[in-house]
């Protein structure tokens, strides 16, 4: 039935996001599934769920070793392709937010395809290793390893502690001094050790390496901000379970930052320019 399709739909996007640091793929392979889903015979499948997550995952790990090699000649710095979290979005307000942040993903660019599903469905969705195993065909054993390794080249996940309220006046604070080129104002939001990165994928400007440091950083984003022009809009948005901006042109997303709080500072602030990154948010926002 469509309506047990539907009540797994937002979590079988999540674990494909995820996988494929792609909302586009990650909305592809759950239409591949739903596919497979009209055809199965459902006498045979005892939990719907489960049967989705084995489908979905390893319609990812057919799509990973592609998206490895892209990556390999990606032009600059990639990011993960942006996804509404909250009130907008298909991931689901209840999971873990740190669990999808970019810094999160990016870290998950480090397993092998096996540990980076090992380690979604263990973390992000909680399932015991005998449901992995059942998911992957692996043993309970290998499973085990498997996070074992992940865990280790992974490591602790950033965590970003500002309450909703508070990243909300930051991100507010920090628009208004950009665009006003209030340089001590940007400088008193970020932290010392504040980072920026820019994904352009060679289809726009973008600096090809992170900028680090709190005076290069002020710079970079003035700069930054004095080449938007006036007829650019800017909007919140809520991003990777974070704080966004969308800057918007005659409607159209044009970039996205997803800003990174701890400590009542901006520690990070991660640009995506790239528009085959941004078409996906495009629809779901509208104009």
């Amino acid at each position: 039935m469509i309506e047990e399709f539907e009540a797994e739909r937002s979590k079988m996007f999540g674990l494909a996001y995820r996988m494929l640091g792609s909302a586009g793929e990650a909305e592809d392979v759950v239409q591949d599934a739903y596919l497979r889903w009209s055809g199965a015979e459902r006498e045979n499948i005892v939990s719907p769920g489960a049967w989705l997550a084995k489908v979905v995952t390893n319609l990812c790990l057919n799509r990973l070793s592609a998206a490895r090699t892209t990556r390999e000649r990606y032009v600059g710095f990639w990011l993960p392709e942006p996804a509404p979290t909250g009130a907008l979005g298909p991931l689901e307000s209840a999971e873990r937010r740190d669990a999808v942040s970019m810094a999160f993903m990016l870290l998950l660019e480090r397993l092998t395809p096996a540990e980076r599903a090992v380690f979604v469905l263990r973390e992000a969705f909680s399932y015991g290793y005998r449901q992995i195993a059942d998911v992957l065909d692996l043993s309970e054993a290998n499973c085990r390893q498997l996070y074992g390794r992940a865990r280790r080249r992974v490591g602790e996940a950033p965590r970003f502690d500002a309450p909703g309220e508070q990243r909300r006046r930051i991100v507010e604070r920090f628009l208004t001094a950009a665009a006003s080129g209030d340089l001590a104002g940007l400088e008193r939001l970020l932290a010392d050790d504040v980072v920026t990165w820019s994904d352009g994928g060679g289809k726009v400007n973008a600096a090809l390496r992170p900028v680090a440091g709190r005076e290069r950083v002020v710079r970079y984003l003035a700069g930054a901000a004095a080449k938007f022009g006036q007829d650019v809009e800017f909007g919140h948005a809520d991003i990777n379970g974070q704080e966004g901006i969308l800057a918007r042109r005659e409607g159209e997303i044009i970039t996205v930052f997803v800003i990174e709080i701890s400590g009542g500072m901006i520690v990070g602030v991660r640009a995506v320019l790239n528009p085959e990154k941004l078409s996906h948010l495009q629809e779901l926002t509208g104009s």
